[in-house]
This record gives structure tokens, sequence and C-alpha cells, in this order.
């Protein structure tokens, strides 16, 4: 059976077009055509289109969500399998490089020589995986990640003792989840684990977009001593489908691009949250210090 468009699951009172002064069910129409088209919508966007304040656009994307037709995000709305979305992690590598850069200058400093590392297998670990291997740090690092795995074997050296974590392979994200995958995990033990989310909810829930790969996740933060979240602001504005775990399970957060207001927010879950800066990220770096650093 064909599924009606967001249009028809809408009331149809009126054929003209919604833009400024348009009554509610025809401006709610436009901003789901909007939605459909364009896959994701801001307050701003609807405020500046339809000439009304940020209260009623929020109003009119609420009403939306609560007709399935959106999914609120922060600041906006996306579709409602927008969560569900996963690019690959080739596409992944190469988005937003200079704050991933950034992040895994920042985390390998707060390790010591000889630590026992979990990285999992976000695009961002990466780059803490090459930053490793730059820095020359002793460490032994296991890893669900294809990629690292063939990165760390490769260029790492004697420096660098690589534990493998295997199971199915997904293609997608080329990194091996399943009950394999989570046996492993739960069989060993890190002094840390560096991760990275699709997106914090809230405020306060890690989420990612496959179920497999929250499960890792899970098992990592279980298993770590020490669990290091790696995010830069757009994750606020994220959401995955699946939970992986509250953000009080994460002992500290590094993050580029949010402001003090938005740091405070996630330093409300007990997570000592770092605002990470280019000028920062050096060897100069301030030591991290309270709940807020």
């Amino acid at each position: 059976m064909t599924q009606p468009t967001i249009s028809q699951r809408l009331p149809q009172p009126s054929q003209e077009p919604a833009e400024l002064g348009a009554i509610p069910e025809d401006r709610r129409r436009s901003i789901a055509d909007l939605l459909l088209a364009t896959g994701a919508v801001t307050v701003s966007q609807v405020e500046t289109r339809f000439g009304v304040s940020a209260m009623t656009a929020r109003r009119d994307l609420g009403e939306l969500e609560r007709r399935g037709l959106a999914r609120r995000t922060h600041g906006g709305a996306v579709l409602p399998n927008a969560a569900g979305h996963e690019d690959s992690f080739d596409r992944r590598l190469n988005v937003a490089t200079a704050p991933k850069r950034l992040l895994a200058r920042a985390a390998v400093e707060l390790m010591n020589p000889h630590e026992t590392v979990f990285l999992d297998s976000s695009t961002t670990s990466y780059y803490v995986a090459r930053e490793i291997i730059g820095v020359g740090i002793a460490a032994t690092v296991l890893t669900n990640s294809l990629p690292i795995m063939t990165l760390l074997a490769s260029d790492a050296g004697p420096n660098v003792e690589l534990i493998g974590v295997g199971g199915t392979l997904r293609t997608l994200t080329r990194s091996f989840v399943g009950a394999g995958a989570t046996r492993t995990v739960n069989e060993h033990y890190a002094d840390r684990l560096f991760l990275s989310v699709k997106g914090v909810v809230d405020g306060d829930t890690l989420t990612d977009a496959d179920s497999l790969e929250a499960d890792v996740k899970r098992s990592m933060i279980a298993h770590a001593r020490e669990a290091v979240l790696l995010i830069d602001g757009s994750k606020l504005a994220e959401r995955g489908l699946i939970a992986i775990a509250p953000l009080s399970a994460v002992a500290i957060a590094l993050a580029t691009d949010i402001d003090s207001e938005q740091a405070a927010a996630l330093g409300r879950a007990g997570t000592t949250v770092r605002i990470i800066r280019g000028a920062e990220a050096g060897p100069a770096a301030a030591p991290l210090a309270g709940p807020l650093a």
C-alpha cells in the first residue's frame, strides 16, 4: 500500500501558499514540506520564512512531532527517520577534520605511558590513533575499528600493542560488532576509553544510530576505568536512534565549538567538561580542574 505523504497526513484547509501571515495549519503543512525536501529545519528558519515568533515556531515543530511527522532536536527538527541515518566511515573521516585533530591531540595528552585504552569505531578515535603514532607514546590499544587496526598494525611500531576486537564486520562503518565483539570487550579492562557518539540528547544521554554499535560502546564504558567523550558542538543538535548510556557514565568530555553555557549544561551530569580551542591543544594545555574546565 502506498504511504501518504507528509502533506497528505496534515489537514488541508486551504491551497493558498503558506508564507507570511499564514494560518497555523497552512504554515505547518509548508513546514512539513520543507522538512521533507531538506531533511531538517531550524526554529530560526521558521521564524524568518513565516514571520512568527520563536515560541510559535517551536509550537509548530512540537505539533509536527506529536503527529509523527518530525523529530525535535536542539534548535529545530529533523525527519523522524533521520536519527537512524548513518554515513559511511569513509565519508565521515573527511568531515570536520580540524576539530577531530584538536580533540585527538587533547585526548592523547591525558594518557600516561603504557596505558591500556579502548578506541571505539568513530572517525574521531581514528584521529586519536594517528596522534598516538605521531607522539610515539607506549600503549596497548583495543579497538573494534578495522581502519584503526590497519593503521596501527602498519604504522605504530613496537610502542603499541594492538588487540583487535573481532565479530561481525559492518561494511558501512568498517567496524566489528555483535556477540563476538562485546564478548571480547567484556573479557578485558582498560585504563581509558576514547569514544564519540552520533548525538547527546537533552544534554544527558549518549546516542548512536545503530544498536550493535551502541552495545560495543556500552561495554567499553563499563570496562574502562575512565571514559572520555570526544565531541564537537554539532553533536548537541543531533540524536541517534539508540541510547548508549547516560552522560554521567563518562568521566571527562572534551568538546570543540561549544560555549560556556553548553559546557555548563553538560557538566550538570557530573562530567568534567573541557572546551578545546586551537591554542589549547598543544603541550601547554591547562590541566583539568573541577566539574567545568
